[in-house]
């Protein structure tokens, strides 16, 4: 039996794990990497179970912990951006899970496809801010990427033999986050807890908090319009509060076709780990005679902002979807840490976005210069 091998990038967080889970149950999957931040009690664990032959982490601290830790294993460990990239391109790996959070992950992901790694891609700054460094690379060197975003695998699993000259329209779901219905006036005091309460899904904190404030939905406008060759205006965002409809995609004649499921991440990376096939998944499934109703609504953008401050970076183009997506980042770290509200977060992206001059068709260093520029034009003008 030949085996499907396996680096993932971010092995440690929530999709990382669920892929891990997949692999436990599919009897034909080998990892031979894994890399994380500085969860080193969780790589440790995945090093003793997998024996990977290489573990990288971020934190060169952490690495040399972590060396210490399995010096009685075959596990190499290596450390920072090197160490990354080292895991995202080691010989004999077939595909490459970039599942690590942040703009980190850009860098790794293009040496991957350098050097010809499939991409199985959860990282949604990778395209964001970079989708056009990273798209015709991957068509100049024959590299598939293969969405594991449930929205986005729902759209590749809904076009999946069909003309794109066909498609009309992309149409992503959003379950509308633990806060759908409130106003403004209802977010001015909710807390941490209750932002990560997502009420549907299981996923990381970042990705919870971008949930609740609809920026994710934004993320995932702009992932989609690089994934699919989409223009903006083509895509459209609908709550779709049950989580039962992952999205859809309207064809020329009128027709929608939609991808439903229970709410299981597992089931977007296992289609993206042994794609073009699909196979037994074990967990739930809908229930049609138990499920009552599937309900729509337009999304809340004068309360949740997330969504059109995204669209406006999205049609500003270069710079400035790097701009909206570090500030972003910096802003649900802070509010993570307890230092800001969480209708804070929509005003330092706002800051950043207003400081910010773009560049068209940035390079790899322009983009990062902007990730800096937004952290520093937040941090002159917040008091953190």
């Amino acid at each position: 039996m030949i085996k499907k091998r396996i680096a993932i990038l971010g092995s440690t967080g929530s999709i990382g794990t669920q892929t891990l889970d997949v692999v436990r149950s599919s009897g034909d999957m080998e990892v031979l990497a894994v890399a994380a931040a500085r969860n080193i009690d969780r790589l440790e664990e995945q090093i003793r179970e997998f024996r990977p032959l290489l573990a990288a982490v971020w934190d060169e601290d952490a690495a040399k912990e972590l060396s210490v830790r399995v010096k009685d294993t075959s596990t190499r460990i290596s450390a920072g951006m090197d160490g990354l990239i080292e895991a995202a391109t080691l010989p004999g790996a077939d595909i490459v899970v970039t599942a690590i959070v942040g703009m980190i992950g850009i860098r790794p992901t293009i040496e991957a496809i350098k050097h010809k790694k499939t991409i199985a891609l959860a990282n949604k700054e990778t395209l964001v801010t970079a989708g056009h460094l990273i798209m015709p690379l991957s068509r100049e060197m024959g590299v598939s990427i293969l969405p594991v975003d449930s929205e986005h695998s729902a759209i590749f699993q809904a076009i999946h033999g069909e003309d794109p000259r066909d498609i009309s329209k992309l149409i992503i779901t959003a379950s509308g986050g633990p806060f759908r219905g409130m106003k403004k006036s209802d977010l001015m005091s909710v807390k941490k807890e209750d932002a990560l309460r997502h009420p549907n899904w299981a996923m990381g904190q970042k990705i919870t908090i971008d949930s609740a404030t609809m920026v994710n939905k934004a993320l995932e406008v702009m992932e989609a319009r690089w994934l699919f060759d989409m223009p903006l205006d083509r895509i459209q965002v609908v709550v779709q509060p049950q989580s039962i409809i992952h999205s859809m995609v309207e064809f020329v004649d009128g027709a929608v076709m939609a991808q439903m499921g229970v709410p299981d991440m597992r089931l977007p990376i296992q289609y993206a780990l042994t794609y073009p096939q699909r196979r037994y998944l074990p967990g739930k499934r809908l229930d049609f005679e138990d499920l009552r109703r599937i309900t729509f609504e337009a999304p809340d953008t004068e309360t949740f902002k997330g969504l059109p401050l995204g669209i406006e970076a999205a049609v500003s183009a270069g710079t400035m979807p790097a701009v909206f997506n570090a500030a972003n980042e910096y802003a649900v770290r802070c509010f993570l840490n307890g230092q800001i509200g969480f209708l804070d977060i929509y005003d330092m992206i706002r800051c950043a976005m207003d400081a910010h001059h773009v560049k068209m068709c940035p390079d790899l260093d322009d983009i990062l210069a902007a990730e800096k520029e937004a952290q520093e034009s937040i941090e002159s003008r917040w008091d953190i």
